[in-house]
């Protein structure tokens, strides 16, 4: 499930499928055990109940995907604002490593930008490669600067690029940082039991059982929509490196 979860259009197919198939078995099993008046009303409140249980639980996988992504936007900024700060700190070196250092520091921008826009797992397996070995240059470049002359001024431009290593970390860690797979378990269970209730309480008419395809197209579009949110790469709704982007165009 954590696996379908990356690709929000085949979650949506493959849900909206299988929960209408719930609610048509439901509705087979009400043919042949039907219910009798005495328990219609105690059933109509274990069914609303089911689906105010059903609303809260996409309501809250909606919160958790949502704060993620609100997160990853705050981590490409605050990526986009410790590049750009160690690229101004890198003038308090001297000349050539300053050069140097700001030199290095336009390439890994470069690398950054691609992280965020890269969906192929190729792509992104030689940007992980390319990220790690510039990060290894940028502390070579700065290390003999600050060996030399260890003084307040120089240990500005190595907090700098402590904060420029870190800031990809964070970044890092918050792509990988989804919904887990326990709840989207639960969101399935639920929903499979819910539809076939649904069914199960829908009368033997044909224009009602037809009905029966609404309430599954709208679970499948709501898991599909928080799937997209959760999903950072394969997604329609993805961070975009714009505050890097523009960054790159100011330097």
């Amino acid at each position: 499930m954590s696996e379908l979860a990356s690709y929000p259009i085949a979650l949506f197919v493959f849900s909206f499928v299988v929960l209408l198939a719930a609610a048509w078995v439901g509705a087979f099993t009400r043919r042949r055990f039907p219910l009798d008046e005495d328990t219609r009303s105690d059933y109509s409140m274990l069914l609303g109940a089911g689906l105010t249980l059903m609303a809260l639980i996409i309501g809250f996988s909606f919160s958790m995907a949502s704060s993620r992504y609100d997160q990853r936007k705050n981590l490409e900024e605050a990526e986009a604002n410790a590049i750009g700060t160690e690229y101004t700190r890198a003038t308090l070196l001297p000349a050539s490593d300053a050069a140097k250092v700001q030199a290095l520091m336009k390439s890994y921008l470069d690398l950054r930008i691609r992280y965020y826009t890269e969906t192929d797992g190729a792509e992104r397996r030689d940007n992980a490669t390319g990220t790690a070995k510039a990060q290894g240059e940028l502390w070579a470049a700065i290390l003999p600067a600050a060996a030399a002359a260890p003084t307040p001024v120089t240990a500005l431009a190595v907090a700098g690029m402590n904060d420029v290593l870190n800031a990809q970390s964070y970044t890092q860690a918050a792509f990988r940082n989804r919904i887990p797979l326990s709840a989207w378990n639960l969101i399935g269970v639920i929903a499979l039991c819910c539809n076939f209730m649904v069914g199960y309480g829908v009368k033997g008419r044909t224009t009602a059982r037809r009905l029966l395809v609404v309430f599954p197209f709208f679970i499948a579009i709501a898991m599909a929509f928080i799937a997209d949110i959760d999903s950072p790469r394969r997604g329609i709704i993805k961070v975009q490196p714009q505050n890097l982007m523009s960054l790159k165009e100011s330097l």
